[in-house]
């Protein structure tokens, strides 16, 4: 097989959904189904209900309380619950899910039960962006099991895309967090400049994680949620080794200084004892500028080599 072919072959594949719960214990269970109840008795035309995120992974959370930076923290993670109708609901489905999850707590202590989460799709939305690839709608497919099902439908197979897709849907991604990204670091030079390195330090991590985000979604047309830098450099050298070169960490100033980068995710907003200076934002934007100029190469040569197959 060629290489153009192997490359378009990588945006295809073809899921079978599951069907089952059986490996989540009985009380989620239950609660699965009930939410799966409580959303067809007050939802019209639902075609397919479908849990996905952690729960669907088996890589959920229950209940995990700590102490952070001397404030009791908890997290739960939630019950994340497509639901496919006929039509799009529209602007009455928030109202809708403040009833449903009115309902779902009734006989429940709320505050420390899991939440449920949704989102709505008219049933040819959700084919549509599964056929142009669309990568959170095929994580829903792929990762996702099905709650409930009228049988009326079936979804959409991720088809091969050719070069004329793929161009496009990278250009769309690169677009949108490309200068989202670009965004959080000219924020970061501004919020440093009047005085606020905490904050900046925040906006240097969205910063990063976006412009590392943008490398697969460019490449793959797909990113998993992470928020770790250390793992999003990782994945993404495959794409490009130049990554190597932004973050080193060689010395102890180096190490130390990645570190803050990392650390500034949680705890510039949450660790009052969290310490940074001008001085390590100086030295970090320089680092974040870099990897910006590498993301864009590394990007736009992508979308030119897309663009060169077309027709081919």
């Amino acid at each position: 097989m060629g290489f153009a072919k192997r490359i378009v072959g990588k945006f295809h594949n073809f899921v079978v959904m599951k069907r089952s719960i059986r490996f989540l214990p009985p009380r989620k269970r239950q609660d699965l189904q009930q939410l799966a109840e409580l959303i067809r008795e007050n939802v019209k035309q639902v075609e397919m209900i479908i849990l996905f995120g952690s729960y669907a992974k088996n890589k959920y959370v229950d209940y995990d309380q700590r102490v952070e930076f001397g404030t009791p923290t908890y997290y739960m993670s939630d019950y994340d619950i497509a639901i496919l109708t006929r039509k799009p609901i529209g602007a009455v489905r928030f109202s809708l899910y403040s009833q449903i999850k009115d309902c779902f707590f009734e006989d429940k202590n709320r505050p420390f039960h899991t939440h449920p989460q949704f989102v709505n799709y008219g049933i040819d939305d959700f084919n549509y962006a599964l056929s142009k690839a669309h990568y959170f709608e095929t994580e829903i497919k792929r990762d996702g099991i099905i709650l409930y099902d009228s049988g009326a439908y079936k979804l959409a197979r991720r088809r091969k895309l050719n070069f004329i897709e793929i161009m496009e849907r990278a250009k769309k991604y690169y677009d949108d967090k490309f200068y989202t990204a670009d965004h959080f670091r000219e924020t970061a030079e501004f919020n440093s400049a009047k005085g606020w390195p905490k904050l900046a330090s925040f906006q240097l991590h969205q910063a990063s994680e976006n412009f590392l985000r943008t490398i697969s979604l460019v490449h793959i047309l797909y990113s998993p949620k992470n928020h770790d830098l250390d793992d999003l450099i990782t994945n993404n050298k495959s794409f490009t080794t130049e990554l190597c070169k932004i973050f080193p960490r060689n010395t102890p100033e180096e190490e130390r200084l990645f570190d803050l980068l990392q650390r500034a995710y949680i705890e510039s907003r949450y660790n009052p004892d969290f310490e940074v200076t001008k001085e390590d934002i100086d030295a970090l934007i320089p680092k974040v500028e870099q990897l910006r100029d590498i993301v864009e190469k590394v990007c736009r040569d992508r979308i030119a080599y897309y663009e060169s197959q077309i027709g081919k």
